[in-house]
């Protein structure tokens, strides 16, 4: 009987506690739930922000309650936001929103959703940073060691090496081909041992090119340097004279001789009874050799000696010619060390440098003909003056004959 009072007595104890609990979940519930249990919708998932230019992207994943209908982001203290609809499907949606018209500098998310019945989820808040002119004005073009002229017409450009981290994506070019046409070309950055090449370049117009950047790996805006110039040294005016249109000396009314400093020899002269020869009018005023009517031209070679001394290093000889040689002779550019002249054919691997000419033609016949830029490099180990000219072997029977005119030629400091 003791211990039946005893429990009745805790039993009564224990409901009186009960309901007093219960009073006091009531009074809360009436105070801080006063339209019933507080409901948060599901958050949005995986939620990521992407820098750009004054924007950034951000992304994240609905991949539960399918009755939330928008989310609300919100930055600048809650000062700003911007509000999206979204329609669910059953399975996984993505939202995607570009946050526009943002100052550059470190910016603070808060993303929420909401559901049909206006309840409101719990935040997710993340940072990202915003790039803009500031970032822009930091950025450096990448250096250019070298651009040096091919024998194909073609320039390479080696690229100074960077840091892998430097956020250098790119390099846009624009440069004028042979042709005189503009071009531009897109070059994927890597950050050491890259060269790039740029074919029929034209030597005498400036190359221009900028470097992009990205301020980090997976920013979704590219940032660019300002263009700049550069140039292939073009040193023919201070070494060479008479570079085309070229003058004459001797003149017939379409075949001549060329004017000083060009040297001309004895074998060069077909035309005429050995009077004129490797100048001809044609082009408005060209180095020339035609040997239509039997007119034979066997080593004949024309050239000039440099002004002054070419201090030690490389240099490109460049020339702009059209073709008409046919497969049965040869015509060569060449560069020869000091001022006696240029060697002939059979003593080529003298030269300092050489370049053929396009001999591609049918033997009598005038094609197929070329129109191209020739280039050849040489290099001098110590300041010298040098002998650059042209040297030719040129069947002369047959009607057509061998043809050939050169526009112009110009000299490079590499």
């Amino acid at each position: 009987m003791k211990l039946y009072k005893i429990t009745l007595c805790y039993l009564l104890v224990l409901a009186a506690f009960t309901m007093s609990a219960c009073t006091k979940m009531d009074d809360y519930k009436k105070k801080y739930e006063p339209n019933g249990a507080i409901i948060y919708p599901g958050k949005l998932d995986s939620v990521q922000v992407f820098s750009g230019r004054n924007r950034v992207l951000l992304t994240g994943l609905f991949t539960s309650d399918p009755k939330i209908v928008k989310y609300r982001v919100y930055w600048n203290s809650k000062q700003d936001s911007i509000e999206t609809p979204v329609t669910r499907t059953s399975g996984v949606d993505t939202a995607k929103l570009f946050i526009p018209n943002l100052p550059e500098g470190t910016m603070t998310f808060e993303v929420r959703t909401f559901d049909n019945g206006g309840h409101i989820s719990v935040p997710v808040t993340l940072a990202a940073n915003v790039y803009g002119n500031l970032y822009q004005s930091s950025l450096i073009n990448r250096g250019i060691i070298a651009v040096k002229l091919q024998t194909d017409g073609s320039a390479l450009i080696n690229w100074a090496d960077v840091n892998a981290d430097d956020g250098l994506v790119s390099m846009e070019l624009k440069y004028t081909d042979a042709a005189n046409k503009q071009r531009d070309t897109v070059i994927v950055s890597q950050p050491t041992g890259l060269s790039t090449s740029l074919p029929k370049f034209n030597a005498g117009k400036t190359l221009s090119y900028r470097t992009g950047f990205k301020p980090n790996k997976t920013a979704i805006d590219t940032f660019y340097a300002d263009y700049v110039d550069q140039k292939v040294i073009d040193v023919t005016n201070a070494y060479l004279l008479n570079t085309g249109p070229f003058q004459r000396n001797t003149f017939d009314g379409r075949w001549g001789t060329l004017a000083a400093p060009w040297i001309t020899n004895a074998a060069a002269k077909n035309k005429d009874g050995g009077t004129n020869g490797g100048y001809s009018s044609d082009g408005g005023g060209t180095i020339n050799w035609e040997t239509w009517n039997n007119t034979p031209v066997v080593n004949g070679i024309v050239y000039q000696v440099t002004s002054s001394q070419l201090s030690a290093g490389s240099y490109t000889v460049s020339f702009d010619a059209y073709s008409e040689v046919q497969s049965n002779s040869s015509v060569y550019c060449v560069a020869a060390a000091g001022g006696n002249g240029i060697p002939i054919l059979a003593n080529l691997s003298t030269a300092l440098g050489s370049v053929k000419m396009y001999n591609g033609a049918n033997v009598g016949t005038t094609s197929p003909n070329s129109r191209d830029v020739k280039t050849f490099t040489f290099t001098i180990s110590s300041p010298q003056v040098v002998s650059i000219g042209f040297v030719g072997n040129l069947v002369g029977n047959g009607n057509p004959g061998n043809y050939f005119t050169v526009f112009n030629i110009k000299l490079f400091k590499n």
